[in-house]
């Protein structure tokens, strides 16, 4: 049974009929008091709450009610209707427990699809499969991994993959984030729809909306054809969000607007279009700490993240490592022409030892090197460590990473955060070692979240 709670009969009447139809058994109330009674006796599957009562608009109502729904069950999913204007409140709402909000007036596709989403979430009874049993019932060949880590990793995104939940998935650069990402959208019931990958750390402010949302000829200069955007071309499929962490402020608003009502407008018409995707987001940033500091919106973090996955560092799942260069060899071996191509054991103890910064990435980079440089059909721990050795360009007592291993972000960042830790946050000296003045070093250090307590210089 669903239940909604809204003082307003119209919105009452509105949800009732439209969940009947839909074949939900529902039954509603006006007030607080009387929606608690209703849940302790029947328990119903979840909630639509209404965060204002009467004439009161501050939605204090609302959140002592969904206190009071959370002390009586915690497990219950609750939907919270709000306006635009109370987003903040929403989130609040959030924080402390309800699972969605829908804003008035709401689309009835994305209300319905919000309710299904949380129901099946619901159904999902958490297991402990090992990787056999896990590739007998989900499409994941293409993860190589055995650790426990990874397990319930695949365990969590196969059960959630056939719902319409957003995920974002958190994890180090190379880590095999867009993987995953493909992985939910092949095991879930849109896997012969369009899985459509951006990369929005590539994309400029000004091409944001062409890009997301497509523009008309004459939308601006040099626009002379129409445009399809990706939302559009994601249509019934899902969209893959990489590098969300690095998206500007104006842009998340505009993101946030897409996520929040399923519509958006093509850049140079006024007409609307509504979108029905699945949305999976990624990124190497900590999102939490961003919002701390203003950098990533709050309510769009809730909007991404009903299910997040964090994928573990390889030095973390290192009995992963030989499966991994295994995996490697047999493609490698066809693709050049080298099918005696094996991996002493001595070589796969000795990389199962290294620490990996550019985890996956770095060791399928090693091993494509190692195959190309060595003549040996088997690999010893001498072939690899000649390109371990090669790949650093050393200068004085600067040793630097090989290509491929850290993205020249990665390389600056780390350098400025050893600059701090060395100068023990003495700015003026930090900027000094590192070439910058003190207010590039700012710019810097905001840019890319890197918390610090100055020093006195």
């Amino acid at each position: 049974m669903i239940l909604i709670i809204d003082d307003d009969i119209a919105v009452r009447t509105s949800l009732v009929l439209l969940l009947k139809d839909e074949g939900y058994e529902v039954s509603d109330c006006a007030e607080p008091g009387e929606a608690i009674k209703v849940i302790r006796k029947n328990e119903p599957e979840l909630i639509l709450l209404d965060l204002n009562f009467s004439n009161d608009t501050s939605g204090k109502e609302g959140m002592a009610l969904l206190d009071k729904i959370k002390q009586v069950n915690v497990k219950i999913p609750v939907i919270l209707i709000t306006g635009w204007a109370s987003i903040e409140l929403a989130v609040q709402g959030m924080k402390a427990g309800a699972s969605d909000f829908i804003n008035k007036p709401w689309n009835n596709d994305h209300l319905l699809q919000s309710v299904k989403t949380l129901l099946d979430l619901k159904e999902q009874k958490t297991g402990h499969h090992t990787r056999k049993q896990l590739d007998k019932t989900y499409k994941f060949e293409h993860i190589i991994g055995e650790d426990p880590k990874m397990l319930n990793i695949l365990e969590t995104i196969g059960r959630v993959a056939g719902t319409d939940a957003s995920i974002l998935v958190m994890g180090e650069s190379g880590t095999g984030k867009e993987l995953i990402a493909e992985a939910i959208h092949q095991n879930s019931l849109r896997r012969n729809k369009p899985f459509i990958k951006v990369n929005l750390g590539g994309i400029s402010t000004s091409l944001f909306e062409s890009e997301m949302f497509g523009h008309v000829r004459g939308a601006f200069t040099d626009a002379r054809f129409d445009r399809t955007g990706r939302f559009e071309m994601a249509n019934k499929g899902t969209i893959f969000l990489d590098e969300i962490g690095d998206l500007d402020a104006s842009s998340q608003v505009k993101l946030l607007r897409v996520l929040q009502d399923r519509t958006y407008e093509v850049l140079g018409s006024s007409r609307s279009k509504t979108v029905d995707v699945r949305i999976v987001c990624a990124t190497n940033k900590n999102l939490g700490e961003m919002v701390s500091r203003a950098t990533f919106r709050e309510d769009l973090l809730y909007r991404i993240n009903l299910i997040t996955v964090y994928l573990p560092a390889l030095r973390e799942r290192p009995k992963d490592i030989p499966l991994l260069v295994n995996f490697f060899i047999n493609n490698l071996k066809e693709i050049y022409g080298r099918p005696a191509l094996s991996v002493s054991n001595s070589a796969l103890k000795w990389l199962q030892q290294l620490p990996l910064p550019g985890n996956i990435r770095q060791l399928k980079n090693m091993v494509e090197r190692t195959i190309l440089v060595s003549k040996n059909d088997e690999l010893d721990i001498g072939d690899f460590q000649s390109q371990l050795e090669l790949s650093p360009v050393k200068k004085g007592n600067i040793q630097l990473p090989g290509i491929g291993t850290l993205t020249l972000e990665e390389v600056e960042v780390e350098m400025i955060k050893r600059a701090m830790e060395y100068h023990k946050n003495k700015i003026s000296k930090a900027a000094a070692s590192l070439g910058l003045t003190r207010s590039a070093l700012y710019r810097r250090l905001d840019k890319y979240q890197i918390p610090y307590d100055e020093a006195e210089d």
